[in-house]
């Protein structure tokens, strides 16, 4: 029961802070649906998408570990008692399409959100009510380690994810998805989360979904939702490389959701050459989690992405992409980006509990001993 409500939480916080900018569109969502959007402004909600994720993660860590077991059990009874209500809510009147609990990682609807809840609030009343029955893993005077260090791990996880693009991807338009492939089932009548995909050019409205996707070669999709609230500071690499695109003949384009006035106003800003396309704004900020960020597409597929802070060089842009790094499709990185989590943080918390535990056992055994040393004197 314990375990069920950390993992979670643990999980739930996780993929929330890979993720901090879809926690924070999901945030908006739920505002929205409450007539609330206009009065939160997008850097509280950013804001509140890091704290809940880092919340909910160091929350499922503490009780994993027993650690405060009183504050902690009740602290997790009081938040879904507030979450309940709301999840029904959205399973009644279903203004989201579904809760965002576990990011893009696990969809799951609203009902199912709803009895999900229903589960984890049944074990948080057991668990509140009797939380010293929990096996403490870690000594009271250690827990300090383990709280310090799981909050600055996921802050880390979030604050990288922010600047440059989520630690994992789990949406339709990760690296290595055939946008092509996805477009054709699509077509063919199939439910598809590419269904709203499309390119139209802003100069003469023409559809080019088409010829993007079955383009052999290279592609280059620069992605802004909005380039009103676009970041600028990069602008001088981004024209570098269409110049480089434009070199070696790669068609290059620009997506967005703005206007014609917001398109005015980036051209005469940045100095921008690119052809603009008209495209729905959610899809954009499904594609890539920056804006602007950069795609790279071969044959239809995503082999590239880049947040606006990662942008390519000059150096690695000298030479036509079929003899560079960034002109083919990276390994496979999962498991490396696994291993990665597994040696800073899980390794270190594993390799705390163990030295905990042998310091505990060494001192019950001094205890013990001293304890027989005593009787042995008296008598």
């Amino acid at each position: 029961m314990t375990r069920v409500v950390a993992l979670a939480f643990i999980l739930s916080g996780f993929v929330k802070a890979v993720d901090p900018l879809g926690t924070q569109y999901k945030i908006a969502d739920y505002l929205e649906a409450m007539h609330l959007g206009t009065y939160v402004p997008d850097a509280l909600t950013l804001i509140l998408s890091v704290l809940l994720s880092a919340a909910e993660f160091w929350l499922g860590i503490c009780l994993l570990f027993a650690i405060q077991r009183r504050v902690v059990t009740r602290i997790i009874l009081v938040w879904l008692i507030m979450m309940t209500p709301l999840t029904l809510w959205l399973a009644l009147a279903n203004p989201i399409s579904d809760c965002g609990c576990f990011g893009d990682a696990i969809v799951l609807t609203n009902w199912q959100t709803f009895w999900k809840n229903i589960i984890l609030l049944a074990c948080a009343i057991l668990l509140a009510r009797y939380p010293l029955d929990m096996m403490r893993f870690i000594s009271r005077t250690n827990q300090w380690i383990v709280m310090n260090f799981t909050a600055l791990f996921i802050l880390i996880v979030a604050g990288q994810s922010l600047y440059d693009l989520p630690y994992f991807d789990f949406r339709p338009y990760h690296i290595g998805t055939d946008l092509r492939k996805g477009w054709q089932q699509m077509m063919e009548g199939e439910e598809s989360p590419y269904s709203e995909f499309f390119l139209e050019r802003i100069d003469d409205g023409n559809d080019i979904t088409d010829s993007v996707l079955n383009d052999k070669g290279y592609v280059f999709l620069l992605v802004s939702p909005h380039l009103e609230e676009a970041d600028e500071s990069q602008f001088g690499r981004l024209n570098l490389i269409y110049e480089y695109a434009m070199e070696e003949d790669y068609p290059f384009y620009c997506l967005t959701a703005s206007g014609e006035k917001a398109i005015t106003k980036w051209r005469d800003g940045t100095g921008a050459e690119y052809t603009f396309c008209q495209t729905d704004d959610i899809v954009l900020k499904t594609m890539i989690r920056s804006n602007p960020g950069l795609m790279l597409l071969k044959d239809g597929t995503i082999i590239r992405k880049w947040s606006h802070n990662s942008l390519p060089g000059e150096d690695e842009l000298s030479v036509p992409l079929e003899k560079t790094e960034i002109g083919k499709m990276p390994e496979d990185s999962i498991p490396k980006k696994i291993l990665v989590i597994l040696l800073w943080y899980v390794l270190p918390l594993v390799l705390l509990t163990i030295a905990d535990r042998l310091w505990a056992w060494s001192n019950w055994m001094r205890r013990k001993e001293s304890g027989v040393k005593k009787t042995g004197d008296r008598s």
